[in-house]
């Protein structure tokens, strides 16, 4: 073992950036965690809603996409280990960004062996049961049949569905709760018991924060916009001696 071994970042997580041309600021940020964070870490974990939205991977071809896969890629390049795992915006990522940008895609679901910690990681929609309108949505879109009629039709055609679908979601979203928007408890207490993890870090619900769960922790990721005030963003670091810290998007210790 080296000496500065014990300093060494053994993963990095981040989600919910929402990266698109309209948001140059978050974009900015993005390329910045890219180029200055991610490459010290041994892997990095991308858990969802890193676009805001993903038609299908024949979009690769749009300059913007093409930007976004090439820096994920040079940090794959450069030795970091990539994992994504989907989120509500960008499930229909699929082998062809995969192959694009070297990121290993990963089962919503995952249980990792992190510096010594059981760690489960994901995106976190899949446990807002009580919006019972979303999960019914979910369930949907994310069958196999129904993806594939979906990307048999042309780009632009997808791109106009994806648009009115959340121009739906916001105003849906004015007129449900803080709860029923949030996960419930009973969902994650059941992914602990399932999974025997004993830390917990997903995105989705954009209300960053640590919560113990009878015992374990639960981290959740917040989502990124420098422009606001007080900007937000940033993201969750676990060290060679199993510490977990959570960041700013300048790099300040949240604890």
């Amino acid at each position: 073992m080296q000496a500065d071994d014990t300093k060494r970042i053994r993963a990095l997580f981040i989600s919910d950036l929402h990266l698109q041309p309209a948001q140059p600021a978050i974009t900015a940020a993005f390329h910045a965690f890219m180029e200055q964070q991610a490459p010290a870490a041994d892997a990095l974990y991308l858990l969802g809603d890193l676009f805001e939205y993903w038609a299908g991977d024949d979009d690769l071809a749009e300059p913007f996409h093409r930007e976004i896969t090439a820096a994920i890629r040079r940090v794959s390049d450069a030795g970091v280990a990539v994992y994504w795992i989907a989120g509500n915006r960008d499930f229909l990522a699929g082998d062809g960004f995969a192959a694009a940008s070297g990121a290993t895609i990963l089962p919503e679901t995952w249980v990792a062996d992190i510096a010594g910690l059981r760690v489960v990681l994901l995106h976190g929609d899949a446990q807002c049961t009580d919006d019972v309108k979303y999960m019914e949505f979910r369930a949907q879109v994310r069958q196999p049949a129904w993806q594939q009629q979906f990307l048999a039709m042309p780009l632009a055609q997808r791109k106009a569905i994806i648009a009115g679908l959340r121009d739906n979601s916001r105003k849906a979203h004015g007129e449900k709760s803080y709860e029923i928007m949030d996960v419930t408890p009973q969902a994650i207490a059941d992914i602990f018991d399932q999974t025997g993890a004993t830390v917990m870090i997903h995105g989705h619900t954009h209300r960053p924060a640590l919560h113990d769960v009878d015992g374990k922790r639960r981290y959740v990721l917040p989502d990124w916009e420098p422009a606001a005030t007080p900007p937000r963003g940033g993201w969750i670091a676990i060290g060679a001696d199993g510490a977990i810290t959570r960041h700013q998007l300048d790099g300040a210790f949240i604890g």
